[in-house]
């Protein structure tokens, strides 16, 4: 079977989640945000395609979806489904001709928005939710490993089966500085940390100025979209609420400026459905414990590169500005990890409760099986990550529940990925893989 793969196409660790969900659904739909990939990606496991962004013809392809969505979809298969979300109807067609043929592998779906919730009749968005016949796939910017940038030692998916590694980093805060603002734009793979920036800069450009508007046809205050992004930026990696992003957008010299709440939900809501702002839930084991744990979610926007970007921020000025560039690495990790996690089946989620015990991150399998993580920038807060990590690991005991797989330490600078005697594992961006 001959794709649509473009040449010069570098594999991605989301292609085996693509290539397993087609075994088994009879469509995927590839989710995540504008230029991370997701279109290239489905060429290289498509065989035909209709585009709703295609301008030839006056946009015939989307005239034609939108009278005859059946006739859309005729071609070989897999036939891919380009922005789908700008006919939404063609969420059902494909559906129903699942349900039809009853073959799998038949479509791949791709979007950089979901449609909106359905508030009164005159709204298109999909009669049904796909369950059992199409598979929805989340795809962000690539990772360190996808860059050519980590060795992969460190592999989440063995350290789930027990496994230990060792491996030299060779990272310096000059280096990670620029792994943050270069971002994992797949155009400016292999080019300047300033072409991935560039990059950054002109997506926080069509966020504001025009997608946050077009993703369901609501104007929107400009201004007060580029003081939320900017918010987003300086709190991310945080547990900030929304209150705390209401004051902090706020100009004290213009009571006009102030963010209501509704408008800020609103506002947030339509960032979410851009894939541009991710959330990290909170992590809620079953305890039988007195101790309460947060639930409010980590925000991260879909790239380190975009919170640097909305900060303002160059490789020179985060060096200077080690407090800003820890946050921003420890979203660099968490970018990763997802994309590890999603390719291993898990999930990532964070853990804070009430006596302030916490972990950055933890990655949770779909059999319970867990890994917490804390992520520091600097070799020399090894230990004290460690501590922690080995404490949630006592409580979680004394509480009945399992044991972690592994406990895990990402470090930036001066570390070396090895099995510590305590038996906490340290890794490295540059070491760190699926």
């Amino acid at each position: 079977m001959k794709t649509l793969q473009i040449e010069g196409y570098v594999p991605r660790i989301a292609d085996k989640v693509i290539e397993r969900s087609l075994r088994v659904f009879g469509a995927v739909a590839i989710e995540g945000p504008k230029w991370c990939g997701k279109t290239t990606t489905a060429k290289s496991h498509a065989v035909s395609e209709i585009s709703m962004a295609d301008p030839s013809q006056d946009f015939r392809a989307r005239t034609l979806a939108q009278i005859d969505p059946a006739r859309a979809l005729e071609g070989s298969r897999p036939r891919l489904v380009d922005e789908w979300q700008d006919v939404p109807k063609l969420w059902d067609a494909v559906r129903y001709e699942c349900d039809q043929s009853r073959k799998k592998g038949q479509f791949i779906l791709t979007g950089s928005s979901s449609p909106k919730l359905k508030k009164n009749k005159d709204q298109e968005r999909p009669r049904h939710s796909g369950a059992g016949r199409i598979a929805r796939i989340s795809m962000g910017t690539m990772t360190q490993q996808e860059l050519g940038q980590s060795t992969g030692d460190v592999s989440l998916a063995s350290l789930f089966k027990g496994a230990e590694s060792t491996a030299v980093s060779s990272l310096t805060l000059d280096r990670i500085a620029e792994l943050v603002v270069a971002g994992g734009w797949p155009d400016a793979r292999g080019k300047e940390a300033e072409d991935g920036a560039l990059i950054a800069r002109e997506y926080l450009k069509a966020v504001i100025e025009e997608d946050i508007s077009e993703v369901d046809g609501v104007e929107r205050d400009r201004e007060k979209v580029r003081r939320l992004i900017a918010s987003l930026a300086r709190n991310e990696s945080t547990l900030a609420s929304n209150k705390t992003l209401q004051r902090d957008t706020a100009d004290p010299s213009d009571p006009e400026s102030v963010i209501t709440k509704p408008t800020m939900n609103e506002y947030l809501e339509a960032l979410r459905r851009l894939f541009f702002v991710q959330e990290i839930p909170a992590w809620a084991p079953d305890l039988r414990s007195s101790s309460k744990i947060r639930t409010s979610p980590k925000r991260h926007l879909a790239d380190p590169s975009l919170a640097a970007a909305a900060l303002g921020a160059s490789a020179a000025t985060l060096v200077e500005d080690l407090k800003t560039l820890g946050f921003l690495f420890e979203s660099l990790v968490a970018h990763d990890l997802i994309s590890y996690a999603n390719a291993c089946g898990a999930s990532v989620y964070h853990y804070h409760d009430t006596f302030d015990l916490e972990a950055d991150l933890v990655v949770e399998g779909a059999d319970g099986l867990w890994i917490p993580v804390e992520v520091k920038l600097g070799a020399s807060q090894e230990d004290e990550a460690a501590k922690n990590l080995l404490s949630l690991k006592a409580k979680m005991e004394r509480a009945g529940y399992r044991e972690p797989s592994a406990m895990l330490v990402v470090v930036g600078v001066g570390g070396i990925a090895h099995l510590r005697e305590d038996g906490v594992q340290v890794a490295t961006l540059d070491t760190l893989g699926v």
